[in-house]
């Protein structure tokens, strides 16, 4: 098997192929280290897909959600018991993924920048820049939002929709509290602004939803940043363009399966990335591993267990979105302030509920209050 890119999606899936006693390479064009654009937050229920404890990457353990309008009208919203939420450092992530994949027998080539992937007879063959390649049954694509692959073999969304981001990381705590997370609305058009703690360090992201330009990051960084301790020009900063989830489509093809931020899976409402590349990283080792035994005959039990584990709720995540984010204010006022609401979203973060439990009220109660 081959694995184009070793992110989180990539090694996850890389990992549990290796673990299972199967031939994988796993391919990067990037070294170890490079910072990535991720806010870093991660549902711990992601730990029931992997045999080896995910506590050594986590830099902190959220027990506080915090939310505010244009910098005002907070709402807090205590988790109870055990923190369902992380925070983790994307390249930290990734390498321990990496390192475990490579530990359960997978062979990691890097630097590998593939340039080229077609199907020759029974193989599909993968070649870099430099005209090496290489042979496989099956290829794996978990190359990022940046993918050509996907299209190029009608997998995912035809008719992609991004979320627009700028993301900051900056070297101290400023004022933000130990195990407390922060969700901004109102600074952002069509979307919101998140800070999440790092050790000895913050995360802060924008994210524009609808729409086809960003907000005016830096417009809303000097409002931002000095709310929470910091200059307003502090911090690396990076752009990106992030595909998210737009609708039920097929995920893999004659031994071919795309996962993670290629698959176009993330959460079309609160940009949450990690916890779908996770998943679709070990159902798309499932699916490969029962095809490689026989007990499939093909990969499409792969893309029917994302819809039924994923896409079903993003479906209602899509429908939230549209309504909040066209609508933010009355969002907030009806979404976020309901005595149940913000615990409702913690539950959404930590996996314990989908957008489909509380979506139908929700819609309801924005639309209704417009008119």
């Amino acid at each position: 098997m081959i694995v184009i890119g070793a992110g989180a999606a990539g090694s996850t899936a890389a990992f549990h192929i290796a673990n299972a006693g199967n031939n994988v390479t796993l391919l990067e064009k990037n070294e170890n280290g490079l910072i990535k654009p991720c806010g870093g937050g991660m549902a711990a229920a992601v730990q029931q897909w992997f045999p080896f404890d995910l506590k050594p990457v986590v830099d902190e353990v959220i027990n506080r959600v915090d939310f505010s309008w244009c910098l005002r009208d907070q709402v807090i919203a205590e988790l109870p018991g055990s923190s369902p939420f992380w925070i983790v450092r994307r390249e930290k992530l990734d390498k321990f993924l990496t390192d475990n994949a490579v530990k359960a027998g997978a062979e990691l080539i890097s630097p590998f920048c593939v340039e080229t992937l077609h199907k020759s007879g029974e193989d599909w063959v993968v070649g870099s820049k430099e005209g090496k390649h290489l042979k496989s049954r099956a290829v794996i694509i978990a190359n990022g939002s940046d993918s050509p692959w996907p299209k190029a073999f009608g997998l995912g969304p035809k008719n992609q929709h991004h979320a627009f981001t700028t993301s900051v990381r900056l070297e101290g705590r400023g004022n933000l509290p130990k195990g407390t997370t922060r969700f901004e609305f109102g600074l952002v058009h069509h979307g919101f602004a998140w800070a999440f703690p790092l050790s000895k360090g913050v995360n802060i992201g924008i994210g524009t939803f609808i729409g086809q330009h960003a907000s005016d990051s830096e417009a809303v960084l000097e409002q931002l940043l000095p709310s929470l301790g910091f200059s307003a020009k502090e911090g690396i900063r990076q752009e990106a363009l992030l595909r998210v989830w737009n609708g039920h489509h097929r995920l893999n093809g004659d031994g071919i399966i795309a996962i993670g931020d290629a698959a176009s899976l993330c959460d079309p409402f609160l940009a949450e990335g990690i916890r779908p590349a996770l998943l679709s990283g070990y159902e798309a080792a499932c699916s490969i591993n029962n095809w490689l035994t026989g007990d499939n005959k093909d990969l499409n039990s792969y893309s029917k267990n994302m819809k039924e584990k994923w896409g079903d709720s993003m479906a209602w995540g899509r429908r939230i979105s549209q309504a909040f984010y066209r609508f933010p204010k009355v969002g907030y006022q009806l979404g976020i302030k309901r005595p149940t609401a913000p615990q409702r979203i913690a539950q959404i973060l930590s996996g314990e509920m989908g957008y489909g439990d509380i979506a139908t009220r929700v819609i309801k109660r924005l639309l209704f209050q417009r008119s």
